[in-house]
């Protein structure tokens, strides 16, 4: 997929220009505001993800040195953010270490400038850690607000400008430069804006680069956004600065205020991967760069063909499952439901908008349950090439429903059985067949799988170990096809599990994997009382499918 760029695109870590249109004029620096009107605008738009540092403060996620190196290169490097923020000054020595790890691949491929950290208003000691860390950017935590000055630090406004002065200026005796923080600048927007703006003024001769405007406890609304930054913006103190907007998603107006921040006039955006944040979280990356494209028509550097990797990567790390109706990442997003859309889509693409799936690396699918209609299931059989009669859709549709009834899952690769079980033609035969199994377990011992497979009538035996049961059979079964029968693999993509809610220790295990077979993604399900059984029976249907292809 093509990224698009700026014209005349802004060198990395630079702050970009910002060109409105309206009414067919075009005006550098000036942003439509609420009651103004909005014109059709072309803008670039910095994008700095916080995954890293904010995401982080997502209520049981710590990611480990290496994997925040692997999110930090997925995130620079595929995806093409514009900068991240990656840890915050003296927290720990795994913080210390990840910096490390970050600053000298970043120095190796020329991203030293596009990484940053927070920093604290201490005068020498964040600044150190930094330097320490070979990292060259610090985001600077001030007070944006007086009621966090008075209650949290006890000072008065001078002498917090003056600290911060003492730590900028031993910065940038150490060459780092600086971005600063105005932190709960949301309140003080609310209840004490001419602290700000006074703020704002004791720092306007300052070397900063951006100012940075958090919704620190995700107060604001869209209308309230739009307002304070446009003060921001055209404030005698702004100074051609840039600003950033930081969103919190308590309300679950994160997305809609960066929406109103952009159309105010701020240059650049903070997200985070998946959402992930303190509380409820931050503004989402992907939902992010799907508004600015296609509700503000703004440029950014960001490759949405890689959006669903880092997305997935993250989720791995985090252990924060990605919710199934998450926009542009959620499993089922693109998935339509109800017969009468694909019957919408068949005619006329009645049922899409401007998220197609193809833009970010995935396809249209159309789900099999109780509110399938003929359109779904046509669809999924020319898929798979399989021409019905009326009569025989109809009936086929009837048993979909059916299960769909049950609460079972019904995938496209369970269409040939179905259809060979409705049509009576018995079940599709099976040129691979279980003979027999051992898995055993015993505490300090790695599991241990012995498998008999029979494959087109000749019988194979393998063992093997494995890091669990089901691992043990599949390492097994692989031997048979690897060094036994000179053949290729699937890869398990994806594995998951499920039990009916409410269910008890005897209650059916449905796992539903997902493999990837010459580029192609299969999903198959097993049901059965026994996880470990569940998933064997969901891998031999796997291989009965391929089997034809191979």
């Amino acid at each position: 997929m093509k990224k698009e760029t700026p014209s005349n695109s802004p060198s990395r870590g630079r702050i970009p220009s910002l060109t409105t249109t309206m009414g067919g004029e075009q005006k550098e620096n000036s942003f439509p505001i609420e009651g103004e009107g909005f014109g059709k605008r072309v803008c670039s738009i910095e994008i700095m993800d916080t995954t890293l540092r904010d995401g982080e403060q997502t209520s049981g996620v710590s990611f480990m040195p290496h994997e925040k190196l692997m999110i930090a290169r997925a995130l620079l490097q595929d995806v093409g953010v514009d900068r991240i923020e990656v840890a915050s000054a003296r927290v720990s020595e795994g913080e210390m270490e990840a910096a490390k790890n970050i600053a000298r691949w970043a120095r190796q491929n020329g991203k030293l400038d596009r990484v940053e950290v927070l920093g604290f208003v201490d005068e020498t000691k964040s600044v150190d850690w930094i330097v320490q860390s070979g990292l060259q950017c610090m985001n600077l935590l001030c007070k944006g607000s007086r009621k966090h000055l008075e209650g949290q630090l006890h000072k008065t406004l001078e002498q917090h400008i003056a600290d911060i002065r003492r730590t900028i200026d031993y910065a940038q005796t150490k060459g780092v430069s600086v971005n600063v923080y105005l932190e709960d600048w949301s309140g003080g927007m609310k209840e004490s804006p001419d602290y700000v703006f006074a703020l704002m003024e004791g720092l306007a001769d300052l070397p900063i680069r951006r100012f940075m405007l958090p919704d620190t406890l995700g107060i604001l609304n869209p209308m309230e956004v739009s307002q304070y930054i446009h003060q921001m913006v055209n404030s005698k103190s702004s100074n051609g600065k840039c600003f950033d907007f930081h969103a919190h998603n308590d309300y679950d107006l994160a997305v809609s205020n960066v929406h109103a921040a952009v159309s105010a006039g701020c240059m650049g955006i903070h997200t985070s991967v998946n959402g992930l944040g303190e509380r409820a979280g931050n503004a989402p990356l992907a939902s992010v760069q799907a508004v600015l494209k296609d509700h503000l028509h703004a440029l950014t550097h960001i490759d949405e063909s890689r959006l669903g990797e880092v997305s997935r990567l993250v989720e791995s790390y985090s252990g924060i499952a990605i919710p199934p109706n998450k926009p542009i990442t959620g499993e089922s997003v693109f998935t339509q439901v109800a017969g009468v859309h694909a019957d919408g889509d068949n005619k006329a693409g009645l049922y899409q908008n401007a998220l197609l799936p193809e833009r970010f690396g995935r396809k249209r699918e159309y789900a099999l349950g109780k509110n399938s209609g003929k359109a779904n299931i046509l669809r999924n059989l020319e898929e798979l090439g399989l021409e019905l009669s009326p009569e025989q859709t109809r009936r086929v549709t009837e048993r979909i429903i059916e299960l769909g009834d049950k609460k079972e899952l019904v995938t496209q690769e369970d269409l040939p059985f179905i259809v060979s079980d409705v049509l009576k033609h018995g079940a599709p035969e099976e040129h691979i067949k279980l003979l027999s199994y051992v898995v055993t377990t015993a505490y300090g011992l790695k599991p241990l799988a012995s498998v008999r497979l029979e494959v087109h009538g000749e019988t194979y035996e393998e063992s093997a170990k494995g890091d669990g049961q089901f691992d043990a059979f599949v390492r097994a079964i692989r031997h048979i096809y690897k060094d036994r029968l000179g053949r290729s693999f699937p890869w398990l993509t994806n594995y998951t599990v499920s039990i009916p809610p409410g269910g008890r220790t005897d209650a059916l295990v449905q796992t539903v994997i997902t493999w990837n077979w010459n580029g192609r993604t299969l999903r198959t399900r097993g049901l059965d009382a026994d996880q470990t059984e569940a998933a064997i029976k969901s891998t031999i249907k796997m291989l009965n499918l391929i089997e034809d292809e191979d």
